[in-house]
């Protein structure tokens, strides 16, 4: 069944009205930011929104192995699953935003991957020897405590037998990362736009590296409003943060043109990370503004009838869950316009 997200975005708090008026919307589940320098702490407010639905599905979006120890994110990721009566979802990738603004680019593909066959594991209720778990930090290790015996392995050892596990969902651009996901994880989320050419080689490369069934979505960028014009201008804005994950490791990822390269080439010399989190940033840029055309394409933006026939064109590929950028962050002159996508839209394509 489709299932259609909310992602999260920079904030100090999430009450449960908020989380209520999210799920009568329509919504299947929300993501929360985890950045700990531009946002609150995601799974406290995910505990929150889990306390105050009924329905609505949860999720870090995303979170990475890196600042926190893997243990201690299955840990939360288990809770919020107990608390919320299995509506927990652990979105994870390499890290972006969380560890730039702690010096560091995102983990390294090895480690990345031994990450999410250790969760694998927690999450499913083993254990692994410390000497394959590795260190986390500066300590000393367990064996100079002075005492009859120590643990000797890494586990839930509170996890409910009864509880089920929760999927892990793989943030994924590059197709390293997309084949890892496939391999490993219960879900992959595409982070390559909405162009169908793009989205057709995402799947692709997934489904070469591991061809059982998987749940398969996409993080979008939708501009939903009547006038094509004022969508335009609030999607010029937006489509950088999830565009520039095409050029973060310095080379392009994916089929390209000639025109698209012009403008991934100006979102990777001139993204400025400074400006990440900050909503319809008007100079995220330096140096120049995306074209039109590259945003028609890589977003989803215009009327709810545009906005439908992308999304189940997409849907049609195969993809199972939209991951939805926009909604929430509208303007807010724009009155009930900014509630039309999920209004019109999500009811439409459920419909069709």
């Amino acid at each position: 069944m489709l299932e259609i997200w909310r992602a999260g975005g920079s904030n100090t708090g999430a009450s449960p009205e908020l989380a209520r008026s999210v799920e009568a919307e329509g919504w299947d589940g929300q993501m929360f930011m985890c950045s700990q320098n531009l946002s609150a702490d995601p799974w406290v407010q995910m505990g929150v929104w889990a306390s105050a639905t009924t329905r609505l599905k949860v999720s870090p979006g995303v979170t990475n192995p890196f600042t926190r120890n893997i243990a201690v994110t299955a840990g939360a990721a288990a809770t919020v699953q107990s608390v919320s009566n299995g509506r927990a979802v652990l979105g994870i990738g390499r890290g972006d935003s969380a560890l730039a603004y702690l010096g560091h680019a995102p983990v390294g593909l090895r480690q990345f991957e031994k990450a999410l066959k250790h969760l694998q594991v927690l999450l499913s209720g083993g254990e692994i020897p410390f000497e394959e778990f590795g260190s986390s930090g500066d300590a000393p290790s367990v064996h100079e405590l002075s005492l009859g015996d120590r643990p000797s392995a890494v586990a839930l050892r509170w996890l409910p037998k009864d509880l089920p596990k929760v999927p892990l969902d793989v943030a994924a651009t590059g197709p390293k990362v997309i084949e890892m996901g496939a391999r490993i994880a219960e879900r992959v989320t595409f982070s390559v736009g909405a162009d169908s050419e793009r989205m057709a080689w995402a799947l692709a490369t997934a489904r070469a590296a591991e061809p059982s069934p998987r749940s398969y979505g996409a993080q979008l960028v939708v501009v939903c409003h009547p006038d094509e014009a004022k969508a335009m201008e609030v999607a010029m804005h937006m489509a950088p943060p999830l565009a520039r994950f095409q050029v973060i490791s310095g080379s392009k990822v994916g089929p390209t043109d000639a025109a698209a390269d012009d403008n991934l080439e100006a979102i990777r010399s001139g993204y400025d990370m400074n400006k990440h989190g900050v909503h319809n940033a008007q100079d995220r840029i330096v140096g120049g503004a995306l074209s039109e055309e590259f945003v028609r394409n890589f977003a989803i933006v215009g009327s709810p009838d545009h906005c439908t026939q992308r999304l189940l064109a997409l849907k049609a590929m195969g993809l199972e869950r939209f991951v939805v950028v926009g909604p929430g962050f509208y303007p807010g002159t724009w009155g009930e316009a900014a509630g039309l996508f999920a209004r019109e839209v999500m009811p439409a394509v459920r419909a069709a």
